[in-house]
């Protein structure tokens, strides 16, 4: 089966829409199960990938060529199966275009090969100049070979690998490649390639990679193992998961596609099945996208969080050039560097994202966007990372050693504009570098033990819910904000250190208190903010040590005085810590604050320094 034609670019798309980007990655691309029927006909039988067009997944899948499969290349005539009986260093051959030198076998024309047996040092080569699909079905096949790849496709318009039904099969390589060898994985292709059925594959690369295809590569069934010294799976072109479990163990890179010569190619997508993979590089690697639509997929990159890399390595959980989407599945990451990176664009909008970080949770490089989903980032160093940060949706659960979520660009900006320039506002000491962070929704918790929500820029909450668990140390904030920060919705509680505490514009449509202690509660202290009526507005457990805090919601009125009660119970929780009802009978009423002044911290007020 042929790719559809090329049609021009349509990357540039990504310069301009970032979420709407690549396209019809996967019109044609199924999960396959052999079966055969009462005529002996046999067929892979197929079940379309439910990708419901209006998710992000199917927006950014949308915008890349279509994949090589095709419905037809599943089905088969099982009279016109040649049948390849491999037997130690020998090879016998039923008929077909099939020739044999030593414990060589090559297969020179399209059609259906089964193959069955143990080839102790030989290979199997695919040579097809002609048009046709190769398709070769493994048996219980057995093969290595000390001086090469054990399973080579040359020349071939597709090549397809069925591994039948409670087969078990192998390969293995060379443990030594030369450096101008192309063919340097265990299996490689230079066409188009399926793994299908329901058998297992296990594949050892000694010398170099696991599985390589320098074309498309499409897994759709079946169990696959490999074993690398370098990357463990590679579609030059595309490397598509949509079925089966795939387990990878590798020394460089563990999924990649690195097409870098076509902006419509290069991509990841994971839509189904089961990924494992544990990598001393990225575990997973695209030049431009990756995309994650329903598979569970599991990955630890350079052994995980806990161990250093070295300036010249990346050890990226996950790595795109362009754009990375979460758009349904489980994508659990345990990452020596960022957990989840794109030099562009990150998306989550559904699934279930557990992160593990020695670096950032997530980092983009232009823009980070939350709109659904259930994300928790139990270690980081900073958790959202990117020039503009965004959450409309989801529930998304921060712990960072450094700063919760951080809106940088990574360049310094200038003293200038600070909190005296905005009456006592929302800002830090340094100028407004542009960045922004938007909350339009979700339940949001931040655990951070630098500045907790900090934007080197502006930013705007108009709904959801915001909790941040700031800093104990007098240098960093809850929250830290250059330019504006102005709220117009939703409820905010930000809880920390005083010495640089900071509060949102006096301005803001939606009005704010924010506390200051003459003490510091030790965590696990009850904090209550109680009217005039003595009705309690905001309860409050801190999760650490605090000396301030701030606390916006549409229960409060501007200007109207509030008591601070330090102590009793909390009842009626509405987000981690944070409850709608309390009894300060046994606290202690500490002071009065009165909504719409905004904080001065202790240290002259917002955050300093440059990005951070």
């Amino acid at each position: 089966m042929k790719k559809s034609p090329q049609t021009p670019s349509p990357r540039t798309a990504h310069r301009v829409l970032p979420f709407l980007v690549t396209a019809a990655l996967l019109t044609g691309c199924t999960a396959v199960t052999a079966t055969t029927d009462s005529t002996g006909t046999t067929s892979a039988g197929t079940a379309a990938v439910a990708i419901d067009e209006s998710t992000t997944a199917a927006e950014v899948l949308a915008a890349n060529q279509a994949t090589h499969a095709d419905a037809d290349d599943d089905e088969w005539d099982a009279a016109d199966v040649v049948q390849i009986t491999l037997a130690g260093d020998s090879v016998s051959a039923e008929g077909g275009a099939v020739t044999v030198a030593g414990s060589t076998v090559t297969i020179t024309a399209a059609g259906t090969y089964e193959l069955s047996g143990t080839l102790e040092d030989g290979q199997i080569v695919v040579a097809s100049s002609g048009e046709g699909t190769v398709r070769l079905i493994l048996n219980g096949v057995e093969v290595s070979n000390s001086t090469g790849a054990a399973l080579v496709v040359t020349e071939a318009d597709e090549a397809i690998i069925v591994l039948s039904d409670g087969s078990a099969n192998t390969l293995a390589d060379t443990d030594s490649y030369a450096e101008d060898t192309d063919a340097n994985a265990a299996l490689y292709s230079a066409a188009d390639l399926t793994i299908t059925g329901s058998g297992s594959l296990e594949v050892t690369g000694n010398g170099s990679d696991g599985i390589t295809s320098t074309d498309g590569l499409i897994i759709s069934s079946g169990t696959v193992t490999v074993t690398a010294v370098d990357d463990g799976i590679r579609g030059k072109d595309y490397l598509v998961v949509d079925g089966g479990t795939v387990r990878v163990t590798a020394g460089g890179d563990g999924l990649k596609s690195d097409n870098d010569e076509d902006d419509s190619r290069g991509y990841l997508a994971l839509i189904g099945g089961a990924v494992e993979v544990i990598a001393g590089g990225d575990g997973l690697q695209a030049f431009t996208d990756v995309v994650f639509a329903g598979a569970t997929v599991t990955v630890e990159s350079g052994g995980g969080h806990t161990t250093a890399v070295s300036e010249d390595a990346s050890a990226k959980g996950v790595k795109s050039g362009v754009v990375t989407v979460v758009d349904g599945g489980t994508l659990t990451v345990d990452a020596a560097d960022d957990a989840l990176h794109s030099d562009g664009t990150v998306r989550i909008a559904s699934g279930t994202v557990r992160l593990a970080a020695g670096d950032d949770g997530v980092h983009a490089d232009t823009a980070l966007d939350v709109i659904g989903g259930d994300t928790t980032i139990t270690t980081s160093d900073e958790g959202l990372e990117s020039t503009a940060i965004s959450i409309g949706g989801g529930t998304v659960s921060i712990t960072a050693s450094d700063d919760g979520i951080n809106a940088s660009s990574g360049t310094e900006t200038g003293a200038g504009t600070g909190t005296e320039a905005q009456g006592g506002g929302g800002g830090g000491m340094d100028a407004d570098g542009g960045e922004t962070i938007t909350i339009t929704g979700g339940t949001t918790t931040i655990d951070a033990g630098g500045d907790g929500f900090d934007s080197n820029g502006s930013a705007t909450m108009s709904d959801g819910i915001l909790v941040v668990n700031g800093p104990t140390d007098n240098g960093n904030g809850a929250l830290d904000v250059n330019g504006s920060f102005t709220v117009t919705g939703g409820t905010l509680l930000a809880a920390g250190s005083a010495g640089m505490a900071v509060s949102p514009e006096a301005g803001s449509e939606q009005t704010f208190v924010a506390i200051a202690l003459d003490s510091t509660p030790a965590a696990g202290t009850v904090v209550q903010l109680v009217d005039s009526a003595g009705d309690v507005v905001m309860a409050y457990e801190s999760a650490k040590d605090f000396q301030s805090v701030v606390f916006s919601s549409d229960e409060l009125v501007a200007g109207e005085t509030y008591s601070v009660h330090v102590g009793g119970t909390a009842s009626g929780e509405i987000a981690p810590g944070v409850y709608a009802d309390g009894d300060y009978a046994s606290a202690t009423n500490t002071t009065t604050v009165t909504a719409g002044e905004a904080a001065t911290g202790t240290m002259g007020g917002g955050a300093a320094g440059g990005p951070r």
